[in-house]
């Protein structure tokens, strides 16, 4: 596309200088520039700030020092002045020498990453100031093969926005689809065909949730003697207008206090401390899953103590956003000593199936249910254990636990799967993009 030349960028832009006192009578009437999104509009706002100022004339090119490689940059096209904190700097820029679409794409491109990187010690996680961009050396063609390349590459990223459009759109249709395997699981639908071949066995827990639930209770009692577990409060019956849908022979509604115990609060206070334990926050729990990736630890003995977990203990976000607040994820025992901040802790009875019940605890019954609550002047919910273990539980004899498990775990397997392959598809796209970008801005 024509030859290139290699020019400084201080050849065609020239900084708009000037600072500012935020009460200085020269800005004090001029709106301020609140941010450029990454797809370079700029928003306005009438906030007062206590940072330095700059002014930003119409035409002038603007660009965030904090986000400029992710595309926070834009040409203002207003009809009046206005101001941006010293965070942000402003251009006047050559027209003749570039064009500014061909520019913002090098902005974005590894070309320019890497020249950061040789100009500023941290690159990118640096603020970006004038004195850092205007002495980089671009490969600049000249104005029409630079528009030649622009048309080029809007073709390109056309094709990339109905690629992240079409992904977005199947993420939202398997998570649609988790949550109707899940929903079917609770309603016994996938295990139709299981209880033709295991019909109901009456006085047998593996095959009828009454016998089951008598266990459960007559477990209680036994624990309670012994002074193993506490005597709680009774729960009250459920009531037909509480029942959202009918179960399958064998399986009867119960309150989740009649089939699990071990309701504890972790503590939020004392897991900031620097220690060896791990400790589970409410961020760590995803959609019935663990994230282990962002962990903070403790070595407060006290604490420890107090809110040890084992294998198959179920972690209830209890407080959060009406999004978040409800979700639960199970422990599977495999990590060493570790415990439960601010979460409830709770684990089932009676060699019950935890996986079981956190798919319960996970589908849209639970959702709507957590939603029922009322939300704070925060935006926040808050469900503590006594309204948990109020919760209906749909509850199938012990067997048919085990049979819904087996078969939701490979249902959401193949949705992982899936998942997976949708997101590497958008990894590709942006990595071939990324690698056209580099040719292009390589001056070959």
């Amino acid at each position: 596309m024509g030859d290139f030349k290699y020019v400084s960028i201080s050849q065609f832009l020239t900084e708009r200088e000037g600072r500012y006192k935020p009460a200085d009578s020269k800005i004090n009437s001029l709106k301020r520039l609140d941010k450029i999104d990454f797809l370079g509009n700029i928003h306005l706002s009438d906030k007062p700030t206590k940072t330095d100022m700059i002014i930003v004339k119409p035409g002038d090119l603007v660009i965030s020092g904090i986000n400029v490689a992710k595309g926070a940059i834009a040409v203002y096209d207003g009809k009046e002045p206005i101001t941006a904190t010293i965070h942000y700097s402003s251009y006047i820029f050559d027209k003749n020498e570039i064009d500014i679409s061909y520019f913002k794409r090098y902005l974005k491109s590894p070309v320019f990453i890497r020249e950061l990187k040789n100009q500023v010690k941290g690159g990118i996680k640096t603020e970006i100031k004038p004195k850092h961009i205007l002495p980089i050396v671009i490969a600049v063609p000249d104005i029409s093969n630079q528009q030649k390349i622009n048309t080029h590459f809007g073709s390109f990223e056309n094709e990339l926005m109905d690629l992240d459009s079409e992904t977005e759109k199947q993420k939202q249709y398997l998570s649609l689809l988790r949550q109707s395997i899940l929903q079917e699981a609770i309603e016994g639908k996938l295990t139709t065909g299981w209880r033709k071949k295991n019909p109901v066995r009456k006085d047998n827990p593996d095959y009828d949730a009454e016998a089951l639930l008598e266990k459960i209770k007559q477990e209680k009692k036994k624990l309670i003697a012994e002074g193993k577990i506490k005597k709680e409060k009774p729960l009250a019956p459920i009531k037909p207008e509480e029942i959202p849908f009918d179960l399958p022979d064998g399986w009867l509604w119960c309150r989740l206090g009649e089939i699990a115990d071990g309701f504890q609060y972790g503590s939020s206070t004392k897991s900031q401390e620097i220690g060896e334990v791990p400790v589970l926050r409410m961020g760590n729990i995803q959609s019935g899953r663990i994230d282990w990736s962002d962990m903070v630890f403790t070595s407060n003995k006290e604490e420890i103590a107090k809110h040890p977990l084992k294998k198959g203990d179920l972690l209830f976000n209890r407080t959060n956003s009406r999004e978040l607040v409800g979700k639960t994820g199970l422990f599977d025992g495999l990590r060493d000593a570790i415990y439960a901040g601010y979460l409830v802790r709770f684990s089932m009875m009676s060699e019950n199936n935890p996986e079981y019940a956190n798919y319960v605890m996970n589908s849209k019954m639970h959702r709507e249910w957590c939603n029922e609550f009322k939300i704070d002047a925060l935006g926040q919910s808050n469900l503590n254990a006594t309204k948990l273990r109020d919760f209906r539980f749909p509850f199938p004899p012990l067997a048919e636990q085990q049979a819904i498990a087996e078969r939701v775990d490979k249902l959401l397997a193949m949705v992982d799967k899936l998942k997976k392959k949708v997101t590497e598809r958008k990894v590709q796209a942006e990595e071939l993009m990324q690698a056209v970008l580099r040719e292009a801005f390589n001056g070959q």
